[in-house]
């Protein structure tokens, strides 16, 4: 459940929207639902609440928690806004919608779109992975064109996992939090402050200098595809640049997938970022035809949202 210690309570009036209830929260935001009091609409409000930089004074204010934390706390705010803004230009079926953003309370809001469903590490979790090759070939292709429309305003992810993956009626995919995104570089230049998941986030993510671009991301989304056939997170990347002990999921799961699925994912995991696909096409002609138009994506979904609530 999600912490309510520096939550806005429920009621609270922001702009022209009213608090809900809180619904997420994360080392440097809350996530809250929301009502729009001009078309009586739900939309999800996320708050930049840096929780070892930042507490929320008798008033409500957001304020840093000590003289030491004031530098680090402005700067994230700064980038916080880059992020909103940067969402409420980039415009795809697949990347949240951003309806607004605001300065407030001494901090930053955005205001998105709300969209039901579960994310995809629910489903991985209730099923102990082993998604069906028709569920990653409905849900992976249509992240994939999100995550190319990023990459071709000069963007990059660098937090694609499981719990950042929407899902939808339909099984469409809604890839959220960019709170990691960053301005593509053309060369190596440092990174400070980026965001790093075990299992998820490649070599050269642990390294502020590290050389990221597209095949950064493309390593988490093989990741993320291994995660949902094997129903628990890849090994550390560093553990397997020192001595990798996750074997192929060509061999691995040969019986269950089809050849051309399983080796786009160990090719997308590849730890040398040379050797990956380097940009989301190569990935995408890698992958198998999608799903047989007999079986629509809602049955597909509905079957499994019916298993996961009777498990």
């Amino acid at each position: 459940m999600p912490s309510k210690k520096n939550s806005l309570q429920p009621d609270t009036r922001l702009d022209h929207y009213t608090i809900t209830k809180t619904i997420g929260d994360g080392g440097f935001s809350i996530v809250y639902l929301a009502r729009d009091h001009r078309n009586g609409e739900a939309v999800v409000i996320k708050e930049y609440m840096p929780a070892r930089l930042a507490l929320r004074d008798t008033d409500g204010k957001v304020v840093p928690n000590a003289t030491q934390s004031e530098q680090r706390f402005q700067s994230g705010r700064r980038l916080f806004f880059q992020e909103a803004r940067m969402l409420a230009t980039v415009r795809h079926p697949n990347i949240v919608k951003v309806l607004n953003f605001f300065n407030a309370n001494g901090t930053v809001y955005m205001v998105m779109a709300f969209e039901d469903g579960k994310n995809l590490q629910h489903y991985i979790t209730k099923r102990g992975g082993r998604l069906s090759e028709h569920f990653l070939l409905t849900i992976f292709p249509a992240l994939l064109s999100g995550l190319e429309r990023l990459h071709e305003h000069g963007y990059l992810h660098l937090d694609i996992k499981p719990g950042n993956v929407h899902l939808r009626h339909g099984g469409r995919p809604l890839l959220l939090d960019f709170g990691a995104v960053h301005r593509r570089m053309d060369s190596r230049q440092a990174q400070p402050g980026q965001v790093v998941t075990a299992g998820f986030s490649p070599v050269e993510q642990y390294d502020q200098h590290g050389y990221v671009g597209p095949w950064t991301d493309i390593y988490a989304i093989g990741a993320t595809m291994r995660a949902c056939v094997d129903g628990k997170p890849p090994p550390d990347a560093l553990v397997r640049r020192r001595r990798d002990p996750m074997r192929p999921a060509a061999v691995l799961f040969r019986r269950q997938y089809s050849p051309e699925l399983l080796e786009a994912l160990d090719w997308a995991m590849e730890v040398d970022p040379l050797l990956r696909p380097q940009t989301v096409d190569e990935l995408l002609e890698a992958l198998p035809a999608n799903q047989p138009p007999e079986q629509p994506n809602s049955t597909l979904l509905a079957r499994l949202a019916s298993r996961t609530r009777n498990s």
